[in-house]
């Protein structure tokens, strides 16, 4: 059953003029949002599907108080205002618990993928100089293996039922705690999470959001993009580790009193499970990346939707990568529902969308959202004309956004090199049609989006070199059907070693041990040489011609 209403936005451009958000001098979203809604103890904030069958309903004075009381908690254990501490959890009830109460205190929060490896969360507490860590038993398990190479952890606290050597236990120190909570006041400017994003170059930099960037500014999210109003009940499918868990688990739809639908998956996305939780419950707004959708729209999932429709959907959107027409045509065909793709990055909120009331042009990324001044800019910072590609850019001057993030944490350099003149750069490229929809052309830069992950080719380089076998190599996106993009290395071996697919096979096992596992190259090409610029540098970008050209069906050789 397809359930409708009247958008939050009924008139693009009046939301356009008229938008505004007060953001006053102080500001905490865990005491000043979650503190709002939870004035109504009936008030649900989460509907949580457990792994083994367990279902809740938490409300939002549940977590007013659980929250406290983890903040409490923090504060015995002599974690304090500015100091930064690694959430390594899946999608849990201590989750929300544990952040809110870190907010509470001022504490910046890093959120962290559950699919980091060892040397991924050594290298996060080092540069951040985490004081903490929270995290489950899979989670101590990979941290103990690199313990002493983080001396600034003071504090690693577990969330499980079964205590361990050298951890503190969460629920033990929750439960002791009082659940009446007087801590230091947060000025909207204030420092309040960091997350890593993955670059060309380096390893991943910290993008710091404010008090006020990301827990207000994602009312444009949760308003105009995901149109929440406070009887829907979102279901947004993203990891707690990524940014789209903030958007769409945790501001977005909290900011709008809204509840979410979570259902603590592990392993691969099941898309028949899918189906069949959008016909059980009454979800009425779905999230989710546009992998997802081209799973849903196959042969079986398709004839399930003929005879279990969903229950009480009424709203779609895509975000992450571009999403293929012919997905949302299939989808429309199957559900009745139009999927409204959105454009943001992890250093903002969402700055283009597919909103309602605009009709939607399959495979734009809409318009620019409220709040935003969204243009597409030439390489001296002009804005250009309809149908022309540029960079995608923000207009910063003369009053910069609230929505953007701070800075890159610690990198001044990384912070300048995104400006240019009034714009802050996205380092995504893209066009703009008569009608003022823009339609995403690439990356500017050589990241890979596969299956909405974002993956720095220098991480993946780095873990292959690392292996005796290879001399040298070059990863790129391959384009893949299902999942946007693929990681595809280009390898040189080193003397002694010769190509084969046992070797090939080994590279792969290799990288999934040494770094997060989505990373993996699924594809490896070994080869003599690779093309490089005359000062020696890779160039990645012929590479990605390369494989373009062959899934195109033209021929190529590399290096050519």
């Amino acid at each position: 059953m397809t359930v409708s209403r009247t958008p939050n936005m009924v008139d693009y451009e009046v939301e356009r003029r008229t938008f505004h958000i007060d953001v006053p001098e102080y500001f905490n979203f865990a005491i000043d949002i979650i503190g709002k809604w939870a004035q109504n103890p009936q008030k649900i904030a989460v509907h949580w599907l457990g792994q083994h069958g367990e279902e809740r309903q938490i409300t939002f004075a549940e977590f007013a108080e659980r929250s406290s009381r983890a903040a409490n908690a923090f504060a015995a254990l002599g974690l304090k205002k500015g100091d930064r501490v690694l959430v390594m959890l899946p999608r849990l009830p201590e989750w929300w618990e544990s952040v809110l109460g870190l907010m509470k205190l001022g504490v910046i929060f890093i959120p962290c993928t559950t699919l980091l490896t060892s040397k991924d969360l050594q290298y996060r507490a080092e540069v951040a100089e985490a004081q903490g860590l929270i995290t489950d038993r899979e989670g101590a398990e990979k941290f103990d293996q690199v313990r002493e190479q983080c001396p600034t952890v003071k504090q690693t606290i577990l969330v499980d039922s079964e205590a361990r050597p050298g951890w503190t236990s969460y629920h033990e120190i929750v439960a002791a705690a009082s659940p009446d909570f007087t801590g230091p006041k947060t000025r909207s400017d204030d420092p309040c999470l960091v997350y890593f994003t993955s670059g060309t170059v380096g390893y991943p930099k910290m993008v710091l959001h404010t008090q006020a960037s990301y827990p207000l500014g994602h009312t444009i999210t949760g308003k105009y993009w995901l149109d929440l109003h406070e009887d829907d009940l979102l279901w947004n499918l993203s990891e707690t580790g990524w940014a789209k868990w903030a958007w769409s688990n945790f501001f977005g739809p909290w900011v709008m009193g809204t509840a979410i639908f979570v259902q603590d998956a592990r392993g691969k996305f099941n898309p028949l499970e899918t189906l069949e939780l959008l016909h059980r419950y009454p979800i009425t707004v779905l999230c989710a990346p546009p992998t997802a959708y081209r799973m849903l729209v196959l042969e079986e999932p398709l004839t399930y939707l003929k005879t279990h429709p969903p229950r009480a959907l009424r709203h779609c959107v895509g975000a992450g990568e571009p999403l293929n027409p012919e997905v949302i045509r299939q989808w429309q065909e199957a559900t009745g529902m139009t999927i409204r793709d959105g454009y943001g990055q992890t250093e903002t909120v969402l700055l283009c969308g597919n909103f309602p009331p605009l009709a939607v042009k399959p495979g734009s990324m809409g318009k620019p959202s409220p709040g935003f001044d969204v243009a597409i800019i030439d390489h001296e910072g002009h804005e250009l004309p309809p149908g022309a590609e540029g960079d995608i850019a923000v207009r910063i001057k003369p009053e910069r956004p609230r929505w953007l993030f701070q800075e890159y944490w610690r990198n001044p350099e990384a912070t300048a090199a995104c400006i240019r003149g009034d714009w802050y750069i996205t380092g995504d490229r893209a066009y703009r049609d008569e009608d003022g929809y823009l339609w995403f052309v690439g990356r500017a830069d050589d990241v890979i989006i596969s299956a909405g992950y974002r993956i720095g080719p220098f991480e993946v380089e780095s873990a292959l070199k690392e292996h005796p076998a290879v001399a040298e190599s070059a990863v790129v996106g391959s384009p893949d059907e299902v999942r946007g993009q693929i990681v595809k290395a280009f390898v040189v071996l080193a003397p002694g070693y010769s190509p084969s697919p046992e070797l090939a096979k080994e590279l792969q096992e290799h990288v999934r041990r040494v770094t997060a596992p989505y990373k993996y190259p699924r594809e490896i090409e070994f080869v003599e040489t690779l093309p490089k610029t005359i000062s020696g540098k890779i160039r990645r970008v012929e590479l990605r011609e390369l494989e373009r050209r062959r899934k195109l069906g033209q021929s190529g050789q590399p290096g050519a």
